[in-house]
């Protein structure tokens, strides 16, 4: 699949500084050129978030259901593959939590922050079309992305959790994939950065440091569009100011999870991942798991 799912679901829990679950493999993979795709998913998230110290929160519980619909096009760029991604999504959250110790709930519904990704393969993937990329064997592929967030999610300042973040983010990435037969190890590296938020809940000025994302994947390729992973992802930094006071809640986060992708006709295909997290230093513990639906074509299809 052209897109990253696992970020689409990061999109909708980016106010709750979950910005970088982005985990999804084949990224950096080759296809054929001027192919288009729309695909339709569905992602559940569930678990306990950590808020900064300074706030009296605590037992934050949370429910997050969402919905995504995406456009992407493999492009040819001057030789050399790419594709681009447009993502709409929206969430359905709900969750309690004891505020200055009492018992609070919120529940919020509608859009989330939208997203357009570039990715460009530098060195390995040559722009092919649909009759030369028969032939094709994956070796080394090196290539950059560059995603960003728009706010066009729905932001309440008086309210503390919300699924849109009232500022925009820039992510530019690397990646590298090595193929041996059917077998693939994928790496990627990125930096978000943020802009700030000018109507933060209880503030006048939110700033946010970059957080600092790796992730790593394991692709078995069974033949005939079926293929299985095994993914991890790391991220780090993130650390909050709030009108010149420091927060204490730098994140440190290690998560790991599976997917799996299968076609059920040549033009569509099915793509299932979940994810968990084995450790994180600001005590947020949550599962995503996710299903999506993609149809393609163009030429020589």
């Amino acid at each position: 699949m052209p897109f990253r799912l696992g970020l689409l679901i990061m999109l909708t829990m980016a106010s709750l500084s979950a910005t970088a679950t982005d985990m999804d493999p084949r990224s950096y993979s080759n296809i054929p050129k001027d192919l288009n795709f729309v695909i339709a998913g569905y992602s559940n998230l569930k678990g306990n978030v950590a808020f900064a110290p300074a706030l009296q929160i605590n037992n934050a519980k949370l429910e997050t259901h969402s919905a995504i619909f995406a456009y992407a096009r493999s492009l040819d760029f001057w030789g050399k593959s790419g594709k681009v991604d447009i993502i709409l999504p929206a969430a359905w959250t709900s969750g309690t939590a004891e505020v200055d110790g009492q018992q609070r709930n919120r529940t919020v519904n509608g859009l989330t922050d939208s997203m357009v990704r570039l990715y460009v393969n530098l060195y390995g993937a040559p722009a092919l079309s649909m009759k030369d990329f028969v032939n094709y064997k994956q070796d080394t592929i090196v290539g950059v992305s560059l995603a960003v967030g728009v706010p066009t999610g729905q932001y309440n300042p008086e309210k503390l959790v919300n699924i849109g973040t009232n500022r925009w983010f820039i992510k530019p990435e690397i990646g590298v994939s090595k193929a041996w037969g059917d077998l693939t190890a994928e790496f990627a590296a990125g930096m978000f950065n943020f802009t700030n938020n000018n109507q933060p809940y209880h503030g006048d000025t939110l700033t946010q440091k970059p957080i600092y994302n790796m992730q790593g994947h394991l692709i078995y390729n069974f033949g005939k569009g079926i293929w299985l992973s095994a993914d991890a992802n790391y991220y780090t930094g993130g650390r909050t100011t709030m009108d010149g006071n420091m927060a204490n809640n730098m994140q440190q986060n290690w998560r790991v999870g599976g997917t799996f992708s299968f076609p059920i006709s040549k033009q569509m295909s099915i793509k299932l991942n979940g994810s968990t997290g084995v450790y994180s230093r600001t005590g947020s513990s949550y599962d995503i798991i996710s299903v999506a639906w993609q149809y393609r074509w163009g030429e020589g299809l």
